[in-house]
């Protein structure tokens, strides 16, 4: 899984002219799930995610997570983030997971996701057009990969 997280003021994801979800403070996350993802792979990134200390505290360092502020989350499935641009001009997706494989993967995260919060997320739609909203707070933008787990 790849994930690329952003830390905003607000968010907001609509689709077909109607907002779906939307958050303040908290964060922004675009989530690739590829073939190999498993269950490993979504409660470490979920827990990573969780557990990251990108929010200032109150001597402006970067020690408080999205939990200690009790902010929010808006969860996006974009399937490019494994685009493959090595060969050519148009990307390759192969990497990235089915629908039939991504979908019970989505679902699962949210979940996950939910339960190391510790309450509800806010997310878009999988496999829908999407109009993504932000404020990127810093701005601060994380990628993480469960493949990399460096």
């Amino acid at each position: 899984m790849k994930a690329v997280i952003q830390r905003v003021s607000s968010a907001s994801v609509t689709i077909n002219n109607i907002v779906k979800g939307k958050i303040g403070s908290g964060l922004l996350i675009l989530l690739g799930m590829e073939v190999s993802d498993t269950e490993e792979d979504i409660e470490w990134l979920s827990g990573k995610i969780n557990r990251l200390r990108i929010f200032s505290d109150e001597n402006g360092a970067m020690n408080l997570s999205v939990a200690d502020i009790g902010g929010e989350l808006l969860l996006i499935s974009q399937f490019t983030l494994h685009a493959n641009t090595k060969k050519g001009n148009r990307p390759s997706f192969i990497k990235a997971a089915k629908p039939e494989i991504a979908i019970p993967l989505y679902k699962k995260f949210i979940s996950q996701l939910e339960k190391d919060l510790k309450k509800p997320i806010q997310t878009g739609e999988f496999g829908a057009n999407m109009q993504v909203q932000l404020i990127n707070d810093g701005p601060i933008t994380i990628i993480i990969d469960s493949k990399n787990r460096e």
